[in-house]
């Protein structure tokens, strides 16, 4: 029996992709680099870790990975500041689904990130336990994410659903073993065979239920 929802952030509560693929972009150029339109899809579900070195070692940027990671978080968290593009549906989902079960966040964004949007958007109480891929040895496609929300939590992976918009999340959270609920990013779609591991595919998160995440 499902116990826990986990959330991913970036795609499913609020519509960031395109955010991050802009304050990337303006980095790169202003560093000197070759941004490439694949860029943005290749770091979906990385950890800043692994996106802050392929901003280096891919796109050519001349500093450190850690200095990029300190110059893109603070330019997110700006951009938070002025405008969160929540996805609708997004806090009623929460709250509906808060009111019966226990709830994680499991996402690639760095922490201050995931602690802005959830306390700006008025749920962070909801959640019981927040992680972000910079805290555990690999990012999405890799489970390890969903894994530690679900060891933190004290449940089996299996007693949990995932609600996932990309390609790598969808194959972390699956491989984590969870019941995966896809709803497909718009503006970045799923790969065929990432979207087929989904157990439900939603067209709004209006859909998202106790019932259909399997409890």
């Amino acid at each position: 029996m499902i116990e826990v929802v986990v959330f991913d952030l970036d795609g499913v509560i609020v519509d960031t992709e395109q955010v991050w693929d802009e304050v990337r972009e303006e980095l790169v150029h202003e560093g000197g680099g070759r941004w490439s339109p694949s860029a943005q899809a290749a770091m979906m579900g990385m950890s800043s870790t692994e996106w802050s070195r392929y901003m280096r070692d891919e796109l050519g940027l001349a500093d450190s990975p850690e200095q990029i990671n300190d110059e893109v978080v603070p330019r997110m968290l700006v951009r938070y500041r002025k405008n969160l593009p929540l996805i609708d549906g997004a806090v009623a989902a929460v709250e509906r689904l808060a009111a019966e079960l226990r709830l994680a966040v499991a996402s690639s964004s760095n922490r201050p990130l995931i602690e802005a949007v959830l306390e700006q958007a008025g749920i962070a109480e909801r959640f019981e336990t927040t992680v972000s891929s910079e805290e555990v040895a690999r990012g999405k496609p890799a489970p390890d994410v969903y894994l530690e929300a679900a060891r933190r939590l004290g449940v089996e992976a299996t007693r949990c659903t995932a609600v996932e918009d990309s390609s790598n999340g969808l194959r972390a959270a699956a491989a984590a073993g969870m019941r995966v609920v896809a709803l497909p990013n718009r503006r970045y779609p799923p790969e065929p065979d990432a979207l087929a591991l989904a157990d439900v595919v939603l067209g709004s998160l209006d859909e998202l239920s106790r019932e259909l995440v399997g409890a």
